[in-house]
């Protein structure tokens, strides 16, 4: 909600930028001449959410279709010059659809960021991505390529299925995570006895 603050004579100033100068004065009053730049920083509109919003649902759809369900408890986004992205701090949960509304896979992570521009989501900080047979992906870092529709990272992964653990560096994957490929496979433990 944006305040109009009016007064006589002169055009109507938004209240959260007047707020902000304000602030921003006092701060630099208060503050040593060194201290001038932290006033910068903190003032600075490019540094604020242009949004934020807690508890949110956001649809991807694609053709008519919608694609992916992402469930984040806090969502801020940016858009500027500098930066047009999306910042999920407190982590999300990510559901692939198919074309009935049925659930593939799902990721979630502590943390992610949507690159709008790029139409690529990071997640990262404890990723897991599991498929509808219960196969489980951990990972530390993993892009999601809404374009492609391919999920990859260059970092260490572990995979879980009902017969093995596989270990190793690097994949690239469906978002339904039922077709992938490992780039470099460090090992794999037999789960099941012979």
């Amino acid at each position: 909600m944006v305040f109009q603050l009016a007064t006589s004579g002169l055009p109507a100033i938004s209240m959260t930028k007047s707020l902000l100068i304000v602030i921003g004065f006092f701060l630099t009053a208060a503050c040593g001449v060194n201290d001038a730049d932290k006033v910068k920083v903190m003032t600075d509109r490019r540094n604020m959410p242009l949004e934020t919003g807690k508890n949110m649902v956001i649809n991807y759809t694609d053709s008519g279709y919608v694609k992916a369900k992402i469930f984040a408890p806090m969502m801020e986004r940016y858009a500027n010059e500098e930066r047009n992205e999306t910042v999920m701090k407190q982590g999300m949960t990510a559901y692939f659809l198919n074309k009935n509304k049925k659930v593939e896979s799902y990721l979630k992570s502590k943390y992610a960021i949507r690159l709008d521009r790029e139409r690529k989501m990071v997640a990262r900080d404890d990723v897991i991505l599991v498929n509808n047979k219960g196969d489980t992906l951990r990972t530390e870092l993993l892009t999601w390529d809404e374009t492609t529709q391919k999920i990859y990272t260059d970092k260490f992964i572990r995979i879980t299925t009902p017969d093995q653990i596989i270990l190793g560096d690097g994949l690239e994957s469906n978002t339904e995570f039922t077709e992938y490929k490992i780039f470099k496979i460090r090992g794999t433990i037999n789960l099941k006895k012979p």
